[in-house]
């Protein structure tokens, strides 16, 4: 364990934000993690715990120790018949997952394919792409508290799953560290195409039987042409949730505007795509300076170098003020911001 002082946080983060932490850490197993915990310099300070920092918008400095979980390690540990059960640690890229579980012709999250960010950070937002969420298939994991240094298991229900949601984002924010997820794939996998962006590649591709490897492939495609590479643009993929609006509102929308799209989510309420309301707005591919709304995907805010946090904070509250404005729907960021 590496203990470092008035630390850039520019490689760790994908909008590339210049911030810096007062300390900051590794910690590869449990064991070194609760050792961290025990320092008296890390007992008395504020905690934030990195993974792949894909989905942070740093606004400041860091007044405290940043912990990087660097927890390795993916295996199968058991089978029922139907279901092969695979465990990951928290600090394994997600994408790494998805791979391996391709690799055991494990069916269940290959519509997530190309997610940035680590393992240990999907439960906190329920990470989901394509139709599919993390708590489809999630079984469950262990978290260190910080407070104590204990290890804790948390099932599915104990985690409080919603859209991009978790207890992790609310009543326990910042008081755990996920340091593996146990999840429960399909040994013969149901493909999921029922969003058209996957049906249209698939075609594109000849493919007629869907396999979950044609699916992880199309996912992969679809990704990389709609959402700009961190290491070439500074980005955190997709910044707001889609809204979810009443029906009601919904059909008053429609009239005046009828190529609005939307996607049912129960009898009483659909969900509006929130880069679809952004480019109405006229805020696709906008730049301002050093920093602006990607040329191909309205949902990302981009970094094109040297940008402050707290310029791209702005540029979201301009975008959810005009989208408020125009179609009286209110945004929320899905990005996290320090």
């Amino acid at each position: 364990m590496k203990f470092e002082k008035d630390f850039s946080l520019k490689p760790y983060n994908t909008f590339g934000i210049d911030a810096r932490a007062r300390h900051f850490a590794r910690f590869d197993s449990v064991q070194e993690l609760q050792e961290l915990l025990q320092r008296p310099e890390v007992k008395e300070e504020p905690k934030l715990i990195l993974g792949g920092g894909s989905n942070l918008l740093f606004t400041k400095d860091f007044e405290g120790i940043v912990l990087l979980n660097g927890i390795k390690g993916m295996e199968v540990l058991r089978d029922d018949g139907s279901y092969t059960y695979v465990r990951a640690g928290g600090g394994e890229k997600w994408h790494d997952l998805v791979l391996f579980c391709l690799e055991h012709d494990l069916g269940g999250i290959e519509n997530m394919s190309l997610i940035p960010g680590t393992v240990g950070a999907a439960p906190l937002q329920n990470i989901g792409a394509y139709g599919v969420e993390l708590k489809d298939v999630f079984v469950e994991l262990e978290a260190v508290q910080l407070e104590t240094g204990q290890v804790h298991t948390f099932d599915k229900e104990a985690c409080q799953f919603g859209y991009r949601e978790s207890v992790f984002k609310h009543s326990l924010k910042g008081q755990y560290v996920v340091t593996s997820v146990t999840l429960r794939l399909r040994k013969n996998p149901e493909v999921n195409t029922t969003y058209g962006a996957i049906q249209t590649t698939l075609q594109e591709m000849q493919v007629q039987q869907p396999t979950i490897h044609d699916v992880s492939a199309a996912v992969c495609h679809i990704r990389r042409s709609k959402l700009p590479d961190p290491a070439q643009i500074g980005n955190a993929g997709s910044f707001f949730k889609n809204p979810e609006i009443p029906v009601l509102l919904f059909d008053v929308l429609k009239e005046q505007y009828p190529d609005m799209p939307a996607y049912p989510v129960s009898e009483m309420s659909v969900k509006v795509p929130a880069g679809w309301l952004i480019e109405q707005c006229g805020w696709k591919g906008k730049v301002i300076d050093n920093f602006g709304v990607h040329k191909n995907q309205a949902l990302v805010l981009v970094n094109y170098g040297g940008a402050k946090g707290e310029n791209l904070l702005q540029l979201a509250h301009d975008i959810i003020q005009s989208v408020k404005e125009k179609f009286g729907i209110s945004l929320q960021p899905e990005v996290n911001i320090i």
